[in-house]
């Protein structure tokens, strides 16, 4: 067996990360190929059922605008996704995310902390299962997302967002039912508090010696399994 980007460990199996390493979690624009979302991260465990990564505080990373620089979240929804867009880098100004990925999920779950390490909340980005290669992970941002609190309650997020995409046909109503069937499935897992929940993933810690990734030169490179 191969990874995507043709490699192989000993023994043929998907060749891991080992903790500490560096890799890329990127995000494809929704209307295209390119990516437009680019977060240098640290890879905390990799493993047939999990992957989990740590962005730091102050992590450069890449994020879309609209071509004038306008942040995408100060344009009218109205037209937020139809104006042309840029990217531009920046640095991640909060605390720190943990992010947490089941290969065949249709989501992550990342989890975040208010300042002195005081748990805040999971956060269920919906998103399509990723693409594993040699340089990280790559999907595509669902725009739909739930929030769960420590006390297990829950929201959803980004709702209008959804049906703006919808509206100006970035998805389609297929991939949106399958979008919000996906939605439904992390609820039954939220609602049954199975893993990566029930894990107490929010009492992990980075260890103090890391040091925080940079953003490569060639971020947006294409993997080589898509290229060949």
């Amino acid at each position: 067996m191969t990874d995507l980007d043709g490699k192989t460990a000993a023994g043929g199996g998907a060749v891991r990360w080992a903790p500490g390493d560096h890799i890329l979690w990127r995000y494809r624009e929704n209307s295209g190929p390119r990516v437009h979302i680019c977060r240098p991260v640290t890879v905390v465990r990799d493993t047939d059922e999990l992957l989990a990564v740590w962005m730091a505080p102050g992590t450069e990373c890449v994020k879309p605008v609209i071509a004038d620089g306008t942040p995408l979240h100060r344009e009218p929804l109205a037209t937020r996704y139809t104006k042309p867009r840029a990217v531009r880098t920046g640095r991640w100004s909060g605390t720190g995310v943990l992010k947490l990925a089941r290969p065949r999920d249709p989501w992550s779950v990342w989890l975040f902390w208010d300042p002195g390490w005081r748990f805040k909340n999971w956060y269920v980005n919906l998103e399509e299962p990723r693409t594993r290669w040699a340089g990280g992970v790559d999907s595509e941002d669902h725009f739909l997302d739930i929030s769960v609190r420590p006390d297990r309650s829950w929201r959803w997020h980004d709702e209008d967002e959804f049906e703006q995409a919808l509206r100006v046909g970035l998805m389609g109503a297929d991939k949106a039912a399958d979008v919000r069937a996906a939605g439904q499935a992390a609820l039954d897992v939220i609602a049954a508090w199975e893993a990566p929940f029930s894990d107490n993933w929010q009492h992990w810690r980075p260890d103090p010696s890391w040091v925080v990734p940079s953003l490569p030169d060639d971020w947006d490179r294409t993997p080589a399994h898509v290229s060949s």
